[in-house]
C-alpha cells in the first residue's frame, strides 16, 4: 500500500510539478478558445451548405463530412503534422492540432446544426417569407435561433468532447496539459503527474459536465 501511494499520489512530486502543469493547461486553455469557436463557425457553415438548394455542393459537403466524421483525429492529426512536410507543407504544433480538430469538430457540429435547421418546420419559413424576409434573412433571423436553441444540450455535450479531444495534441510535442504531465512523469520515473492531470481534468470537466446534465434534462421536461 505504501509502495502504491508513494508511486501515484506522492504529494511533494505533485507539488513540484504543478506550476509546470498549469503551463500545459495554459496551453490547453488557449487551444480550447481558439478551437470551439472555430468549430462552432464552421459547423453552422457546414449546415446552411448540407441544407442549402444546390445539390452538387449538398453532395460535396455530405462526403466531406463523412470523411471528417470517419476518419480518427489521431490519425488526421499525424497526417497533417508529419506527412504534409513531405508536400512542402510544414505547420507548428499549434497550427496542426487545430486544423486537424478543427476539420473533425466542425465536420460533428455540422451535424448537429443540421439536425437543429431541419427541426424548425416548414411553418416558420413561410410565416417569415409572409413578412417580407429573404431566405437569408429568415436563416439568419428566425431559423438559426430556433435551431440552435432545439440542438443547445447536443452542442454542449460535443463541445465536452471537443475540450478531451485536446488530449491528443499531446502526441506532437504541442505542450498542453497531458504533455507536460508526461514530461514530469519521465523525469520523476513517478506516475503521480499523470495522477494530478487527470484530478485537473476532472476539477474543470466536472461542472461542465454537470451542466450539460441539467440543460438535457430541461429540455426532455
Amino acid at each position: 500500500m505504501e509502495e502504491l501511494v508513494r508511486q501515484f499520489f506522492n504529494v511533494e512530486i505533485m507539488l513540484k510539478a504543478l506550476p509546470f502543469m498549469l503551463q500545459g493547461l495554459g496551453m490547453t486553455a488557449m487551444l480550447c478558445i481558439a478551437l470551439v469557436p472555430l468549430g462552432l463557425a464552421g459547423g453552422l457553415g457546414v449546415a446552411l451548405v448540407s441544407t442549402g438548394r444546390s445539390r452538387l455542393l449538398r453532395i460535396v459537403m455530405a462526403l466531406a463530412v463523412d470523411l471528417f466524421r470517419a476518419v480518427p483525429p489521431l490519425v488526421l492529426l499525424i497526417f497533417i503534422y508529419s506527412a504534409l512536410p513531405f508536400a512542402g507543407v510544414r505547420l507548428s504544433p499549434f497550427m496542426a492540432v487545430l486544423l486537424a480538430f478543427f476539420l473533425n469538430t466542425a465536420s460533428f457540429y455540422g451535424e448537429i446544426f443540421r439536425a437543429g435547421i431541419e427541426s424548425v418546420g416548414a411553418g416558420q419559413w413561410e410565416a417569415a417569407r409572409a413578412t417580407g424576409l429573404n431566405r437569408r434573412q429568415t436563416l439568419l433571423h428566425v431559423i438559426i435561433p430556433q435551431a440552435t436553441r432545439n440542438v443547445l444540450p447536443d452542442l454542449a455535450s460535443n463541445t465536452l468532447e471537443v475540450v478531451k479531444l485536446t488530449s491528443l495534441a499531446s502526441v506532437v510535442s504541442f505542450a498542453e496539459l497531458l504533455y507536460t504531465a508526461e514530461m514530469a512523469r519521465s523525469v520523476t520515473y513517478n506516475a503521480s503527474p499523470i495522477v494530478l492531470a487527470a484530478f485537473i481534468y476532472l476539477l474543470f470537466m466536472w461542472p461542465l459536465v454537470r451542466l450539460v446534465s441539467r440543460m438535457e434534462h430541461r429540455v426532455a421536461q
